[in-house]
């Protein structure tokens, strides 16, 4: 039986699958069952961030592996802290504390929990807890029933309804939006600092400015979702710095990039006083919150492993000069079929002009380019109807942004003609 004729009969369906089947990878390489060797620049949707089976993190995981895989969350686990303590010291920069998860659903999860917990500790004015969320339209936060609430996408919700209440949503880069759905009852704001499977839309710095305005004046939690934009994606220890430095968030969600590959997620909180002698990061305490998996040690050895190499690689340095070749070379194109290149660091976006994209009956642009870049040797993956992302490794080098700049140019090229 082949592999797609067992998918077929026992998998879900509910991946469109490519016809692809992977066999091994390395560095920013993938090779398929065939043989046929492909560029890397989806990895995982941003997972890969150092690269497919670096040395550094397979040696971690090996290592780990031979000695303690697994142990309770009820015990001091020395790789749990060790990573929280790498995390808020090394790129958060900012007091607080550390939970983990196995996925960004999850650490999502933990911070609507979080809204929910405060506006416990911080009513209205009549006593009654504060409950909701403002999230923004063509986000993406997950699909447990809690994060696909939180997603402000039709698509995502239908189906499942009656979705969760407490979720109200706003414009994204519309401050006057945010504004509008601000209630008695309102206890957070929740937002991708780039969103990512909307199409690749990057807040403002003036938007970003504005919601910590908002949520000081009206006692609100500032919460990022990082899961695909966080640690080094942008360029940046943390993305929401990639566009306003100086903004101080309350809680952040993290997990793709974070592993490498290994299954992790996360979420910080701020240690800053919400009342006299109350921390924001005291309100998730014993049998508030928990995971069986979360934190075990050969996640946290593995992730400690990525982050070190993000760190001492200078990783970041290497995602802002990529980006700016890529910008570099695809504005002396100035093609047609591409609209513009949204964005930041090594999450960039290609929009597509549709009407200059040759497409059989029912593909999208950008399907149809992913396509004729699989077919060529380089895979991506779309965001959205007309955009296709570029999620490369942290460290992908020059020569390789300039073989997917090639191969990007030859299927434009073909779909154009």
């Amino acid at each position: 039986m082949s592999v797609h004729d067992t998918f077929t009969q026992y998998v879900l369906p509910t991946y469109g699958r490519f016809p692809l089947v992977p066999e091994k990878a390395q560095g920013s390489w993938l090779w398929d069952n065939q043989g046929k060797k492909y560029l890397d620049f989806c990895t995982g949707i941003a997972v890969c961030s150092i690269g497919h089976c670096h040395p550094r993190l397979v040696e971690a995981i090996k290592a780990q592996a031979s000695t303690l895989m697994h142990c309770s969350n009820l015990y001091e686990i020395p790789q749990q802290a060790e990573l929280a303590k790498t995390i808020v010291d090394d790129f958060v920069k900012i007091p607080g504390k550390v939970f983990f998860s196995n996925s960004g659903a999850e650490a999502n999860e933990g911070l609507i929990k979080l809204a929910r917990k405060f506006g416990n500790a911080r009513p209205a004015p009549d006593g009654s807890a504060r409950h909701e969320v403002i999230t923004f339209r063509n986000s993406f936060h997950g699909r447990t029933m809690g994060t696909l609430t939180a997603t402000g996408q039709d698509a995502i919700q239908e189906g499942f309804a009656p979705i969760l209440p407490g979720v109200n949503y706003a414009t994204y880069n519309d401050l006057d939006s945010v504004k509008a759905q601000i209630t008695d009852k309102t206890a957070a704001i929740l937002l991708e600092p780039i969103q990512g499977e909307g199409g690749i839309f990057s807040a403002t710095a003036d938007f970003l400015r504005g919601l910590q305005a908002l949520c000081i004046d009206h006692d609100l939690l500032l919460m990022f979702d990082e899961v695909q934009a966080g640690f080094g994606r942008l360029g940046h220890d943390m993305a929401w710095r990639a566009i306003a430095p100086e903004i101080q968030p309350d809680a952040i969600s993290w997990a793709k990039g974070m592993g490498g590959g290994f299954p992790i997620g996360a979420f910080w909180v701020s240690d800053r006083e919400i009342a006299p002698q109350l921390t924001l990061s005291s309100q998730l305490g014993p049998r508030t919150h928990g995971s069986t998996y979360g934190g075990n040690p050969l996640a946290c050895a593995a992730s400690l492993a990525v982050l070190r190499e993000i760190k001492e690689a200078e990783l970041n340095k290497n995602v802002i000069e990529r980006e700016q070749q890529v910008r570099d070379t695809l504005n002396t194109w100035n093609h047609p079929a591409i609209s513009e290149v949204r964005g930041k660091g090594l999450m960039l976006g290609i929009a597509l002009n549709a009407d200059s994209i040759n497409t059989a009956e029912g593909v999208t642009p950008a399907l149809a380019l992913v396509l004729k870049l699989t077919e060529l040797g380089l895979l991506t993956v779309p965001a959205g109807a007309e955009v296709v992302r570029w999620l490369p490794p942290l460290n992908v080098s020059a020569e390789e942004v300039d073989t997917a700049l090639s191969l990007m140019r030859t299927a434009l090229d073909s779909l154009t003609s």
